[in-house]
């Protein structure tokens, strides 16, 4: 959703690159995964790091969750491995949140693939959470209301990233792409010089044309 083209470098070409957000957004999910926040109270249990998926052949998805909290609630779903019933969150970790929005549509997308995911494993309605690092403020993301209108761009988006994927062929940048925060723009925009024959076949006579 954000650009095809990074996509295809990552996956195909297996380019990869670190800058500053990258580099932030690592020191983040680490912390995030590190085991500090696996604990439980009266009220939730809180695990990070779970492995999830959904084999239905239109997600056919796998992922790790960054963390999950498991709410008591009487109305809840049973888990394995725990007593009682639970209400299911998800959380996701990010470094910054949008200024003019109340959360990233890439984020949320990729939020709800991990809803598919956590619905499928525990047979739930799971809640889902985003939470912005720079802001330290928690957004409940609106998938009740919208479910219908983010399963249909996920599924656009799961046909588009196996199509890139079955085709071997890296998109082109897509028409007002804004590549200035991305880790891989040296790779996609190499700065060497255009390849010319007139340059180098002069240059085997010993004439420079720099």
């Amino acid at each position: 959703m954000y650009c095809p083209r990074r996509f295809g470098l990552l996956e195909i070409n297996k380019d990869w690159n670190e800058n500053a957000f990258v580099v932030n957004a690592e020191l983040i999910h680490e912390h995030v995964h590190d085991g500090s926040h696996h604990f439980s109270d009266h009220q939730k249990v809180v695990r990070s790091s779970i492995d999830v998926y959904n084999n239905l052949p239109e997600y056919d998805l796998y992922g790790i969750l960054d963390c999950v909290e498991f709410v008591r609630n009487k109305n809840g779903v049973a888990i394995n491995g725990l007593e009682g019933t639970y209400k299911v969150r998800i959380v996701e970790y990010k470094p910054k949140a949008p200024k003019d929005a109340a959360f990233h549509e890439t984020d949320a997308i990729q939020v709800f693939a991990q809803k598919i995911c956590a619905d499928f494993v525990w047979k739930c309605n799971s809640e889902a959470v985003l939470y912005y690092a720079n802001t330290r403020k928690r957004i409940v993301l609106p998938f009740d209301e919208s479910y219908e209108l983010y399963d249909t761009l996920l599924k656009k988006y799961l046909s588009e990233m196996r199509a890139v994927m079955e085709s071997h062929t890296i998109p082109t940048r897509k028409k007002g792409q804004k590549c200035s925060g991305c880790s891989l723009s040296d790779i996609c925009f190499s700065k060497e010089k255009k390849y010319n024959v007139k340059d180098i076949v002069m240059s085997m006579k010993g004439v420079s044309l720099s």
